[in-house]
């Protein structure tokens, strides 16, 4: 069974101190990289290849680093422990009622803004909604990631795959969100099931609404309310994700300086997060060049009707676990053709909404692990991978028959 504790002090006091031992995770990270540098080295992947991934995941490694940041000097400064005591008001001492509301605010975050923001930003809210509540933290942080990945399909902007579908069969918006929307509800569905089965009902009924949160520092607070609001605001607007979590991160780190100086620790950047994605592309970059396209193809088939839409789905959803959903994703791309519009949305359903089974299944996937770790909470990747195995499937079967209902 999984387990899961929270500090004491996890709702408010900021990071849990840096460990001293290496985790799964931290283990997995370093042989990704090891994989990806010997493929260099043996020049299975060219030194141009090399820099030219190195050059499409320099914005994403800056994200990573500077959102997380901004999401740990918030946590310090209690934004999220307030944003908490609210939420656990609003439900009024009832399970249901608290299971409902994370639910609610976890897909319209998706939905709206993206899973990664999901993932970096909601993920301390609900952290910090356990604790005050003191309920079980695990139903909340679970809720969290797979409503990050099972509630991005409705807009372009809930999910980076999503962007690169619409602009592959000229959706605008409008579109997009009318071929979505149906698959969408029915996999919010199956994920809402799954949740409440598998970690919600054996929450007690009734819990003890939390006091209200007397902050430390207002200025800090303030500060990092603003740079959190700004960062949304950017992430609406459009704007490269990169810039605005810099920006906002930098923001946050002045204020820092000037009237909390301790906090700043070099341990705040995610070293760990980011040797792990540089040998996650690097990797994939070397299965690429060994036939990871070959394979797709043959999996996915160039069937349009329905057999290939499912085909296409469960392509999408196995590859995703095994490697990362965004190169499941294009691998699958590149081997549809064109005026496949269905089969591309079945592939898409499939890499957005399955991957709830390894911890790199995707980016959000590995931005939640790394939260909850710096919250001081232990998730059981055992239980993690099989009861993700059973919700990623129920998902996929529901999006993927919504959307051949709506052909």
């Amino acid at each position: 069974m999984a387990q899961a504790t929270v500090p004491a002090d996890a709702a408010g006091a900021g990071p849990a101190r840096a460990r001293t031992r290496f985790s799964g995770l931290d283990l997995l990270a370093f042989a990704l990289l090891g994989t990806g540098l010997l493929a260099v080295a043996t020049r299975l992947v060219p030194p141009a290849g090399a820099l030219a991934t190195g050059r499409r995941i320099l914005p994403i490694l800056i994200f990573l680093g500077t959102v997380i940041v901004l999401a740990e000097l918030a946590a310090r400064a209690q934004l999220f422990d307030v944003i908490a005591t609210r939420l656990t008001g609003w439900a009024r001492g009832r399970n249901v009622a608290l299971f409902a509301l994370c639910f609610a605010f976890a897909a319209a975050t998706t939905a709206l803004l993206n899973l990664d923001t999901t993932a970096v930003l909601l993920t301390p809210v609900m952290l910090a909604t356990a604790a005050r509540a003191g309920v079980p933290p695990l139903p909340l942080a679970m809720t969290t990631i797979w409503l990050a990945n099972g509630a991005s399909l409705l807009l372009p902007v809930s999910n980076l795959t999503n962007l690169l579908a619409a602009d592959r069969i000229g959706l605008s918006v409008d579109g997009f969100a009318g071929a979505m929307v149906l698959p969408q509800a029915a996999v919010l569905v199956a994920v809402g099931l799954c949740l409440w089965i598998f970690y919600w009902r054996g929450n007690p009924a009734r819990f003890a609404p939390p006091a209200p949160v007397r902050p430390r520092d207002r200025r800090l607070l303030l500060v990092a309310a603003a740079a959190c609001v700004v960062f949304l605001a950017g992430v609406l607007w459009g704007e490269r994700l990169d810039l605005v979590s810099a920006v906002c991160a930098l923001l946050l780190v002045v204020a820092y300086a000037r009237w909390d100086r301790a906090a700043l620790r070099w341990n705040l950047l995610p070293w760990r997060l980011l040797v792990l994605v540089t040998g996650l592309f690097l990797t994939v970059e070397a299965l690429g060049r060994l036939g990871l396209a070959d394979l797709m193809g043959a999996m996915i088939g160039a069937d349009p009707g329905a057999v290939g839409v499912v085909r296409a789905a469960a392509s999408g959803g196995l590859l995703a676990n095994v490697v990362n959903n965004l190169p499941a994703y294009v691998a699958g791309e590149a081997v549809i053709a064109a005026g496949h519009r269905d089969q591309l949305l079945g592939l898409l359903i499939g890499a957005n909404v399955a991957p709830l089974v390894t911890a790199w299944a995707s980016l959000a996937t590995l931005l939640w692990a790394q939260r909850c770790q710096a919250a001081g909470v232990r998730v059981g990747w055992g239980r993690f991978a099989l009861t993700g195995a059973v919700t990623g499937a129920a998902a996929l079967t529901a999006g993927t028959a919504a959307l051949l209902l709506t052909r």
